[in-house]
């Protein structure tokens, strides 16, 4: 097992704590002491609170924004990017659910020079997406009738609010939550033309 560096002990430890007891709740102090360490090893990491309330909210991002541009190069066809996209938007609710929850409870603590880089890296995941959108209406395999930005924040709206009501003792996973989610947007915008491919990643009647 690779050993944790101070800096994912803290953060692991401050999602802990600013879920049990709220962000404004739990100081630097007991998060070092929480995890034995340091004032100075805190500060050597981060320069204050609300740089590790970023931080916790970058490691999602980050992972989601590279995770997506991979299933991009990956994948040839708009149909398989996009289901590639959607499994991995829907993952990081299940992999991160804690980090989401601190960050939308809490994200307006946080100054506009942190909200303003969160922003431009939602952006950049935005843009990932849309993308695919677009080169699937050009290519005819989705409806060219729906707008491409409507559709791109249609997939985002939905599957964000995931956070609110997603519960991993809950009666289906996360793998089954996103073949529901995948089959309501296929069937939502992929022409006829193309249903002959999106069929494989419907769920079977």
């Amino acid at each position: 097992m690779v050993k944790k560096t101070l800096k994912q002990r803290i953060v692991d430890a401050s999602v802990e704590l600013f879920q049990q007891d709220g962000y404004h709740n739990v100081t630097v102090d007991r998060i070092v002491e929480y995890i034995g360490a340091s004032k100075g090893g805190f500060y050597h990491n981060f320069k204050s609170k609300e740089e590790l309330l970023y931080e916790i909210h970058d490691v999602f991002i980050s992972y989601v924004i590279q995770q997506s541009q991979d299933a991009y190069d990956k994948y040839d066809t708009p149909i398989k990017r996009l289901c590639a996209m959607l499994q991995t938007l829907t993952q990081v609710f299940d992999m991160y659910q804690a980090h989401i929850t601190i960050f939308y409870e809490e994200s307006r603590s946080l100054s506009d020079e942190y909200s303003d880089t969160i922003h431009k890296k939602r952006d950049h995941y935005r843009d990932i997406l849309q993308r695919v959108i677009a080169e699937g209406q050009e290519t005819k395999d989705f409806r060219t009738e729906l707008p491409c930005t409507i559709v791109t924040m249609a997939i985002v709206g939905m599957i964000n609010w995931t956070y609110k009501w997603f519960k991993q003792s809950g009666p289906l996973t996360m793998e089954q939550i996103t073949e529901v989610f995948t089959d309501m947007v296929l069937r939502a915008i992929v022409t006829e033309q193309a249903m002959e491919e999106a069929k494989q990643f419907m769920i079977k009647g």
